[in-house]
């Protein structure tokens, strides 16, 4: 290494030159205001639990669609059961319906009782 180059990394040249500055690193005013983990991660598996508890309400209408198709079905094969058909046919509706409802009502709770 040549002289000049240990002249100019010398802690002693390089006090010469700047004249005993002190530089420091300049800090940021604001800093991020984040909430907490935990607090995060509850609610998000707050919001999946409410999704996962509406696929119930699909089903509830697909069990509805197929009750009345069978209904319809029933009646053209055999008219003279139409009222014993409608009779099973509503009871298979609210069935399914109480079923939609529960799972709807378990999203809720999910959302806004926990």
């Amino acid at each position: 290494m040549s002289a000049i180059a240990r002249l100019a990394v010398s802690p002693a040249c390089s006090r010469a030159l700047m004249g005993n500055r002190v530089f420091r690193p300049v800090m940021a005013a604001r800093t991020i205001q984040t909430t907490a983990v935990s607090k995060d991660i509850d609610s998000a598996a707050k919001f999946i639990g409410a999704g996962a508890a509406t696929v119930g309400v699909a089903g509830s209408g697909a069990g509805i669609g197929s009750v009345f198709g069978s209904l319809i079905i029933g009646y053209a094969r055999n008219p003279s059961l139409k009222q014993q058909l409608f009779s099973y046919a509503i009871l298979g509706f609210a069935l399914s319906e109480a079923m939609g409802l529960f799972c709807l009502m378990m999203a809720f709770l999910l959302l806004f009782a926990f």
